[in-house]
């Protein structure tokens, strides 16, 4: 069914159609992730069960030319660490000059796994080389990171790699998502929190977007906010890449998204200062020689991008928006929503 106001108002809320059966035009199909189900998962307690998974996980590549999204992060190195060479792809922006220091410990990674490493550089005319493809794949306005995801992917097919391998369930499976996990929330300040951005804020016929948070709702006004997170948030970020990589041609495995912890999330670890507890264990243990870095989503220099953009034009969006109020990639959003609008209206 053809229900653009709901489709926009679920983009930005939440950077992508949640509900089934709803898309922006007749004859679209929008394209998320299936999840996989967790009778086929492998389920871990320990750092060390964590590290023997992964081992073997990856066995069934052995004689496959292997690739690997490279950051200068805990879970792609730690993936690194156990394939025992290949190509390493790592994302480099403005000339290496934005998070140079991911750069230099994504160079240490590559050397310490004997890996080839390749840098994919990304700029501007990089994101609109490919965003729209993206988006006619997925019939739905994007997420900031598939267009340089999609030009790793592609750079990657030129080199003969089969088969690539991504980190990116980590965060979603071992408690990275610290802000998120840092206290008990009250219903109605975690909706206002999780919101990317609010439809009542930009759009002239938003459509509200709380009821996807109802099933979660608490006595006293409270939410399960973990089950919310293991929901909605993982079916986010999964249809990225697997839209991104689907553009491509490319087949990719995260073998994150194959765990499961087996004991609930020690919250009161994660509030003082350790997210990713297991993760970081398992990172000391493949790298002892090194400081365990911090956390850092994947860079793209969204803020420099949109540094000078106005805003949207069009009908669908609320005049004279003040974007001073805006970070890059909201600015993002409501850019990439515009463009797709265009793509089909005149």
């Amino acid at each position: 069914m053809a229900d653009k106001d709901y489709c926009l108002s679920s983009y930005m809320a939440f950077r992508f159609i949640d509900a089934d059966g709803k898309d922006f035009y007749e004859g679209m199909q929008h394209k998320n992730i299936v999840r996989i189900p967790d009778s086929e998962k492998t389920f871990v307690r320990t750092s060390e069960e964590i590290g023997n998974a992964i081992e073997k996980l990856l066995l069934q590549f052995k004689g496959r030319k292997i690739g690997i999204m490279l950051s200068g992060g805990m879970d792609s190195a730690i993936v690194a660490s156990y394939i025992g060479g290949g190509e390493a792809y790592t994302f480099r922006f403005l000339g290496g000059e934005f998070q140079n220091e991911e750069l230099m410990r994504a160079e240490y990674y590559a050397r310490r796994c004997n890996l080839n490493l390749h840098y994919v550089d990304i700029s501007w005319d990089t994101v609109l080389k490919h965003v729209d493809a993206c988006m006619k794949s997925k019939c739905a306005p994007v997420h900031s990171i598939e267009p340089q995801i999609l030009q790793a992917a592609l750079q990657a097919q030129k080199d003969g790699v089969e088969i690539m391998l991504i980190g990116d369930g980590s965060d979603y499976v071992f408690g990275g998502m610290d802000k998120l996990l840092s206290k008990d929330w009250d219903f109605d300040a975690f909706v206002k929190r999780y919101y990317s951005i609010d439809p009542e804020e930009v759009l002239r016929n938003p459509v509200d977007m709380s009821y996807a948070f109802e099933p979660f709702r608490k006595d006293n006004n409270k939410i399960d906010f973990l089950g919310f997170m293991q929901g909605l948030m993982i079916t986010e970020s999964y249809s990225s890449y697997k839209n991104a990589f689907s553009v491509a041609g490319m087949p990719y495995y995260d073998p994150y998204a194959r765990l499961k912890m087996a004991e609930p999330l020690d919250l009161n670890r994660i509030r003082n200062g350790e997210p990713k507890y297991l993760i970081r264990g398992l990172m000391s243990m493949r790298y002892p020689e090194i400081p365990i870095p911090d956390k850092n989503p994947m860079p793209r220099p969204v803020d420099v991008y949109f540094a000078d953009w106005k805003g949207p034009k069009r009908k669908e969006f609320k005049e004279n928006l003040d974007m001073t109020k805006f970070t890059g990639n909201q600015k993002w959003q409501l850019w990439c929503a515009e463009r797709f609008l265009n793509m089909f209206e005149d």
